[in-house]
């Protein structure tokens, strides 16, 4: 009795499948025009982007390509680079199928337009066709199909994909530029400076007349912190924010903080900085005699003389205090893999000498792609 029961069970859930796929209209799917090779053999790979949509929505019976081209080789019909709806009609009725779906994935100017129609074979009649303007993401052209076909057949559209695919300042970054990423800089950083005029002699002289016994060369290290703030095409604007160290290599400890504002090239990874830098060294308050032209400390036994200027300078002798500066910078970020190695030149302009150096860092952090979010 339960044999014959699941059996009967078993032969009804089939004729109901089998009713249910009957009862679906069939459909053909044929080349998609494209003016930009995507991909090898792009009418045929989109083609088969539409058959994957299609199929998965279930409403329709879809003709196999390997159906189809078995069918087209056996009848001899030619159905490739077949775009007229009058050609795809005839198509349809040999293929005998009840609809058509043919469109166009056509790159213009900075958009990537995908249109696409549905064909009733036995009215000869348009009777669906949607078309929506996307960015030029070629990466992204499964999901701007999918979003064409849904709102085409009135499916549910994840409206946050549609915005990121279609607003240009919605895809972070680099959405509007080839590498569809954002270049992160975020890292470590090394280098060496160069001190010259005053600030030079200084840092040479003897301890005993204040300076630091050291060389004008000094090797630097730190991290660099950074945040974008404003995406636009090719460009990002950014935040940085760099603690480093320098003249460990020479037996000091200089340490420094620099804010910068910059612009950077997502595509080709240039970019430029600037910002204030503000250092801590130790100064004292002296005067350089009027006759021997010494410097001085000033001390509760040692005054100036009337007349002659006190100032603070650099003095290995004297107490901690802040020393701002203005800060100049360029360079390029290269590429390895998912290596990022920023290599960077910078001034910082002073009227007691210039001084400028060059830093390289590097990060391994991948950068963020919108095929990585979904």
């Amino acid at each position: 009795m339960k044999r014959t029961s699941l059996f009967i069970a078993s032969f009804l859930l089939q004729l109901f499948s089998f009713a249910q796929t009957a009862s679906r209209p069939s459909i053909a799917v044929g080349d998609i025009d494209a003016n930009e090779v995507y991909f090898a053999n792009a009418q045929q790979t989109l083609s088969d982007l539409v058959r994957m949509e299609i199929n998965q929505m279930g409403t329709y019976e879809l003709l196999d390509r390997y159906d189809m081209a078995f069918l087209a080789k056996r009848d001899s019909i030619k159905v490739s680079g077949c775009y007229s709806k009058i050609c795809l009609i005839e198509i349809g009725q040999k293929l005998k199928v009840d609809k058509i779906m043919t469109g166009s994935v056509m790159t213009i100017g900075n958009s990537i337009n995908v249109n696409l129609r549905l064909l009733d074979v036995n009215s000869e009649k348009i009777e669906k066709s949607h078309s929506i303007e996307f960015l030029k993401l070629h990466t992204e052209l499964k999901a701007m199909i999918h979003i064409t076909l849904n709102e085409m057949f009135g499916l549910p559209v994840d409206a946050e994909m549609k915005k990121t695919l279609t607003k240009r300042n919605d895809y972070e970054n680099s959405v509007n530029n080839p590498y569809q990423l954002r270049l992160r800089s975020d890292g470590p950083r090394m280098g060496f400076t160069v001190f010259t005029g005053e600030t030079a002699t200084r840092l040479k002289e003897s301890r005993s007349n204040g300076g630091f016994e050291a060389e004008a060369t000094m090797f630097q290290f730190g991290y660099q912190f950074e945040k974008q703030y404003l995406n636009e095409g090719n460009f990002q604007a950014l935040f940085e924010f760099i603690p480093m160290m320098t003249g460990l290599d020479q037996g000091l400890f200089i340490p420094s903080v620099t804010v910068m504002n910059g612009l950077r090239n997502n595509k080709n990874g240039w970019e430029f900085a600037f910002g204030p830098t503000f250092s801590l060294v130790t100064k004292s308050r002296g005067f350089y005699s009027p006759e021997t032209n010494e410097w001085t400390l000033i001390k509760d036994t040692v005054q100036a003389p009337e007349g002659v200027d006190v100032i603070n300078r650099l003095d290995s002798r004297g107490d901690l205090a802040i020393q701002a500066g203005f800060i100049f910078a360029a360079g390029k970020t290269f590429k390895s893999g998912k290596l990022n190695i920023p290599i960077n030149a910078f001034i910082i302009p002073n009227n007691k000498g210039l001084r400028f150096g060059v830093s390289v860092g590097f990060n391994a952090r991948d950068r963020n792609a919108y095929a990585q979010t979904k």
